[in-house]
C-alpha cells in the first residue's frame, strides 16, 4: 500500500518534535491523544499515576519502562479495557474516558495485545472480517434480508484479502487461526486491527515471542503504518527496536511518567537509567572504574592478611558454666 500523500516525511516529523522539550508531560504541536490525572489503583497499589501526557499525531511513540511500571495497565485504561479511578483523556479532541472498548475502537483508536486474541476456532479470513466495524448484517432483522448487507460483506471480504496479502498471510486464509505460529498470530492481530481503518494503532509488545525473521517483517509493517499517516503508540522492552523505529519515547516507572524525548536523549537520561537499574546501583560504568574497584578489593584483602594476629591463644575462663 502506498504512503498517504498527506503523511509527513521523516525530516518534517523530526522538525515538528525538535521544538518539543524533553520533559515529562511535554506539550506537543498537534496531539491526537491527551490524558490528565489518570490513576488506577489495585487495593493499596497505585499501578498508574499519570499527571499529564500527550501523544503527537502521525509519529511512532514508544512507551517503555521496567516490568511493573504500569504500561499495559495504562494501555488498558485508555482503550476501555479497564476503568480508571480518576482522570480524563481525549482522542481527536473528544472525550473517550470511561467509554467501553468497542466505542473507543469505533472512534478510531484500536489496539493489539501482548498475548494475542485470535479466535482459534475461526478461520483466518473470518477473524479478519470480525475486525470490520459498522456491519449491517449484525442487526437481527437485517440479517434476514441479504440484499441489505451483501454488498458491504463483499467489500469487507475484499479488504480482508488485501490485508492478508500485505501481511503475507493470504496462503493461510482458510486455515484455523489456532494453527498459526505465535509470530503469525501477531501479524493476524495487527492486520485485523487495520480492518476498521483506524487513526491510531496501539501495540502492546508487538515483538514479544516473535522469531527474528518475523520481527523484521513486523518492524516494516509498523513503519508502514506511520508512512500511511497513522499514529502509533507501542509498548516494548527491546531498546534496539525502540531506537530503530520510534520518533519519540515516553518512560514510565512506578506508574508515573518520568521522562520523555527523542530516543537518543532518553537512553542517556539519568532518570531513565535509575528507573531501570535503581538510583543507587554500584555497577562500574567503565573498564577503568572496574579495574580500580578490583585493585581496592585486593588491597583490602592483602592488608587484612598481613595484619598481626592480636587475639589471645586461648579464651580466658569466666569461672562459670555456659
Amino acid at each position: 500500500m502506498s504512503a498517504d500523500a498527506t503523511s509527513p516525511s521523516a525530516p518534517i516529523r523530526a522538525q515538528v518534535l525538535a521544538d518539543v522539550p524533553p520533559v515529562p508531560g511535554a506539550p506537543k504541536p498537534d496531539p491526537i491523544l491527551v490524558a490528565d490525572n489518570v490513576t488506577r489503583r489495585f487495593g493499596g497499589l497505585t499501578a498508574v499515576d499519570v499527571e499529564h501526557v500527550e501523544v503527537q499525531r502521525g509519529v511512532i511513540t514508544a512507551l517503555i519502562g521496567p516490568n511493573g511500571a504500569g504500561k499495559t495497565t495504562f494501555f488498558n485504561v485508555l482503550t476501555g479495557f479497564d476503568q480508571a479511578d480518576t482522570g480524563s483523556w481525549t482522542f481527536e479532541g473528544a472525550s473517550v474516558a470511561g467509554k467501553p472498548s468497542y466505542k473507543v475502537a469505533q472512534a478510531g483508536m484500536v489496539r493489539t495485545f501482548q498475548l494475542t486474541k485470535a479466535l482459534s476456532r475461526l478461520r483466518v479470513l473470518e477473524n479478519m472480517r470480525l475486525g470490520a466495524t459498522g456491519q449491517r448484517g449484525e442487526s437481527v432483522w437485517r440479517a434476514l434480508l441479504p440484499f441489505l448487507w451483501r454488498d458491504q460483506e463483499e467489500s469487507i471480504t475484499e479488504r480482508a484479502e488485501q490485508l492478508l496479502s500485505r501481511f503475507k498471510l493470504d496462503h493461510m486464509r482458510d486455515e484455523f487461526a489456532g494453527a498459526l505460529s505465535g509470530g503469525q498470530r501477531k501479524l493476524l492481530e495487527m492486520a485485523r486491527a487495520l480492518m476498521s481503518e483506524p487513526t491510531m494503532v496501539m501495540l502492546d509488545e508487538p515483538m514479544a515471542g516473535v522469531n527474528p525473521a518475523l520481527t523484521q517483517s513486523l518492524l516494516g509493517h509498523v513503519k508502514d503504518l506511520r508512512a500511511e499517516g497513522m499514529t502509533v503508540l507501542f509498548v516494548e522492552h527491546d531498546m534496539d527496536m525502540v531506537h530503530d523505529i520510534s520518533d519519540w519515547v515516553i518512560v514510565m516507572a512506578q506508574g508515573k511518567i518520568v521522562a520523555e524525548g527523542p530516543p537518543e536523549a532518553v537512553m542517556a537520561n539519568p532518570d531513565v537509567i535509575d528507573a531501570y537499574l535503581g538510583a543507587h546501583h554500584d555497577a562500574p560504568v567503565t573498564e577503568a572504574e572496574e579495574q580500580q574497584q578490583l585493585a581496592e578489593i585486593e588491597s583490602d584483602i592483602e592488608a587484612e592478611l598481613s595484619a598481626p594476629d592480636e587475639s589471645p591463644a586461648t579464651e580466658p575462663s569466666t569461672g562459670g558454666s555456659s
